[in-house]
């Protein structure tokens, strides 16, 4: 018997914004943008980015930034759905995304190989011991499944949606999902040598927008059924209800000029929670300020939601953070229906005409009972995820 009503008890998220969803918001509210040089590593390299500048000391283990980043947001997350403070009696799955903890953060061992046909194999244990989902899995002792999503940038979002699956199917009673990335020098001289990078602080949907800046992070959504919500006397009025998936096959890096696949993962999404367009109160964007993405995911937001559509990237904010992009902006996109209110799209200033839409300037009351998160990837990978909040009429 499939379970439909999937309840959101906790968030969690740490990124140049903020090491917590208040402190987040707070930099939202107040148009903060903390973009900066490179410190992390040694780069001639001009592109500002958004650093995380303090991981909790509890939280950091050495060589492995990427899993501190994804601690601190599981354990706000699990503070607020009060599974830190309970034995984990019930079935807890784990579903987190990531790019560069795939294996490109290993710059030592690859040098140490290439230059003298050897290196320490220290690097590799720390590896094969560190795969995000199981390394939470074993930390909380959890008992349902294990997965971690390596999906480029739609990472974090595909993997909410894998866990969406496990619940609406019985394979647990809890998930933990959502992405981690640390800022890494192989991505920032890749992103550099593709000519997407700006020397400036990026601007979503911008009509004089030159790229993106790369940022690092992590966002957390503790999923939890009806009845396993019952169980722990735990109540929510948001959910996730919907995730849609499509591949458009186009290109290594650029999406389809007629957006086809985030079309149909949108399309998908709306049906699957069995809404229309005009329902959705706003729609947190992909919106890495690229020429290519930003124009075609406008284009189809404005075809899909009309040019009224309410909608920001939050990317002016964090910067582009990979794997982590699709589980942070998911927990901002809870925090906007919760709250009753999104930010401004930080950087956008200029209305491109070739978009029929624009980004809200402002901070902006939103209303209504459904929300979007998109997400879009090298490779033609899109996503959509589709939340809903139950407010008194």
């Amino acid at each position: 018997m499939k379970i439909e009503n999937i309840l959101i008890t906790g968030l969690g998220v740490i990124s140049a914004a903020g090491n917590t969803l208040a402190e987040t918001l707070d930099s939202f509210a107040s148009g903060k943008r903390n973009a900066s040089k490179v410190s992390l590593f040694k780069t001639f390299l001009p592109y500002p980015v958004f650093e995380v500048k303090n991981i909790p000391e509890e939280f950091f283990r050495i060589g492995q930034r990427t899993l501190s980043l994804a601690l601190c947001a599981v354990n706000e997350a699990l503070t607020e759905s009060g599974l830190n403070d309970a034995p984990l009696k019930l079935r807890v799955g784990v579903c987190m995304g990531t790019t560069v903890a795939s294996q490109l953060n290993d710059m030592e061992f690859y040098t140490s190989y290439r230059n003298t046909g050897s290196a320490p194999m220290t690097a590799v244990h720390r590896y094969l011991k560190g795969n995000l989902s199981q390394w939470i899995s074993r930390k909380i002792k959890g008992q349902g499944p294990s997965v971690t999503v390596v999906n480029a940038c739609s990472s974090g979002a595909d993997a909410i949606g894998i866990a969406l699956s496990w619940l609406k199917n019985g394979l647990c009673d809890i998930a933990i999902a959502g992405g981690a990335d640390e800022l890494n020098q192989i991505p920032y001289c890749g992103f550099g040598s593709l000519g997407i990078v700006s020397s400036d602080l990026c601007a979503p949907f911008d009509g004089d927008r030159r790229g993106l800046n790369l940022g690092e992070g992590a966002g957390v959504l503790v999923l939890e059924t009806e009845e396993s919500a019952q169980q722990r006397g735990k109540v929510s009025d948001v959910f996730l209800t919907s995730y849609g998936s499509a591949s458009d096959a186009y290109h290594l890096t650029a999406p389809h000029p007629d957006g086809s696949g985030l079309r149909l993962s949108i399309s998908k999404a709306l049906a699957n929670s069995g809404i229309e367009p005009k329902q959705v109160g706003f729609v947190n964007a992909h919106g890495t300020a690229t020429i290519d993405n930003d124009f075609v995911e406008g284009k189809v937001l404005g075809d899909i939601f009309g040019p009224g559509l309410k909608f920001l990237s939050t990317k002016g904010f964090t910067g582009h953070t990979l794997g982590a992009a699709g589980g942070m902006e998911a927990v901002f996109t809870v925090a906007g229906l919760r709250n009753c209110w999104i930010p401004a799209s930080a950087g956008f200033n200029k209305k491109d005409e070739a978009i029929p839409i624009t980004p809200v300037r402002e901070k902006t009351f939103v209303s209504g009972h459904y929300a979007v998160s998109t997400s879009l990837a090298f490779g033609g990978n899109n996503a959509a995820l589709v939340f809903r909040r139950n407010m008194k009429t």
